[in-house]
């Protein structure tokens, strides 16, 4: 099978590579690192410096067009999310939620964060099985997000049935309960804002758009549903998948475990590692505006262009020789799991946040973690997802 074919048909099953597709990136990158996939009529850029040269370059390849192959085609009256910009838009859109990410108000959340994290730990049992999705990674990110949100923090379960119907593929529930799911989260996010608009005048990030002026006008409602979906769905998704698939590498490598115990000045390097390790978002697309070559290969204007991040965070050339190997201690670590350029990931520093304190607090209370059971991972071709992940937390 030629490589063109085995990753169509990885696209087109995502369960065919039980979870490891890396095999398949490092042929595309040696055998084809720019590759046209006729089937789907896109293509591929499977390398580091090529996927972060087209995310820098948004007037080339932009991403107004659709950022997911299935949108090829597609028109949209309003973008569905603040990723289907390109600047001016983008840049002025995203003014309007970087003041809530901002470095002050990351600091003013740590405490916060902590106590959730040893309440979730508290919980967790050592030395028995448990499934540290469900109890720990899924929790925690919704948790603080409802935070930054003003929301009650008891609404967490309904925002993962909303985030889990917005992402493709990641659930296999039928099309209509999805669309009941995200017709209701639109519906609670327009009420919530349009109650801040009414009575309150707070510094959560809902009270902050509903209120906010752009050029004289307020926000529309299709620009607050956008605005607020999108902070739900990445302020969990990323964290979430980050920190189940680092808590598994941790598992399958006691030894990095232990440098972490040894040398917590590690831990931030950690994190940045497990966001390389995991790429929890696997690809977006973007649209080449112009004819463009890319390693010799000639991109015409209006062809889709797939960036694939989970590749490129393997790539031989960026990484070196042990591009294959969990290090907690890589650096440099130039990873693209936020993305690059215009549109690299505002919450970032949340994400990184939560992931160091969760390692914090586990090192002092466990001596390691080990698997307990089979990984059950998503179907999405979108998100590196893991549904369920069976493991003990060894008590020290």
């Amino acid at each position: 099978m030629t490589v063109v074919d085995e990753l169509v048909a990885g696209l087109q099953d995502p369960h065919r590579h039980a979870g490891d597709p890396y095999p398949l990136y490092a042929r595309l990158r040696a055998e084809a690192p720019v590759l046209w996939n006729d089937a789907g009529r896109y293509w591929v850029l499977s390398r580091h410096a090529d996927v972060a040269a087209a995310s820098a370059d948004p007037d080339l390849f932009c991403s107004g067009r659709g950022i997911l192959t299935f949108e090829i085609g597609a028109q949209y009256e309003t973008p569905p999310t603040i990723m289907h910009t390109d600047p001016p838009t983008h840049t002025r859109y995203r003014k309007l939620v970087q003041p809530g990410f901002k470095p002050s108000v990351m600091r003013a959340l740590e405490p916060a964060i902590r106590r959730r994290v040893r309440v979730l730990l508290d919980q967790v049992v050592t030395g028995e099985p448990v499934d540290i999705v469900t109890e720990l990674t899924v929790p925690l990110p919704l948790q603080i997000i409802s935070e930054l949100l003003g929301i009650p923090e008891k609404e967490w379960p309904r925002f993962f049935e909303w985030s889990e119907a917005t992402v493709p593929g990641a659930t296999d529930w039928p099309e209509e309960k999805k669309a009941i799911l995200r017709d209701e989260m639109a519906a609670y996010f327009l009420a919530a804002a349009t109650e801040r608009r009414r009575h309150t005048k707070g510094e959560d990030i809902i009270s902050v758009l509903a209120n906010v002026n752009v050029d004289g006008e307020a926000l529309s409602d299709a620009e607050l549903c956008m605005f607020l979906v999108q902070l739900l769905i990445a302020g969990n998704e990323t964290t979430r998948n980050m920190l189940s698939g680092g808590l598994l590498a941790l598992a399958d490598d006691p030894a990095q475990w232990r440098r972490l115990d040894r040398d917590r000045a590690l831990v931030p390097l950690a994190i940045e590692e497990m966001l390389r390790w995991t790429t929890p978002v696997i690809y977006f697309m973007r649209t080449a505006t112009r004819e463009t070559t890319v390693r010799g290969q000639q991109i015409k204007a209006g062809d889709a262009v797939v960036l694939l991040y989970a590749s490129a965070n393997r790539d031989e050339d960026e990484f070196g020789p042990t591009a294959d190997r969990f290090d907690v201690g890589r650096e440099p670590n130039h990873h693209l799991a936020f993305g690059f350029g215009a549109h690299f990931c505002v919450g970032a520093a949340l994400a990184r946040l939560e992931g160091r304190v969760l390692m914090e607090e586990l090192l002092d209370r466990s001596d390691g973690v080990e698997r307990a059971g089979p990984v059950e991972r998503t179907a999405s071709e979108v998100i590196a997802g893991v549904r369920h992940a069976p493991m003990v937390v060894r008590a020290r």
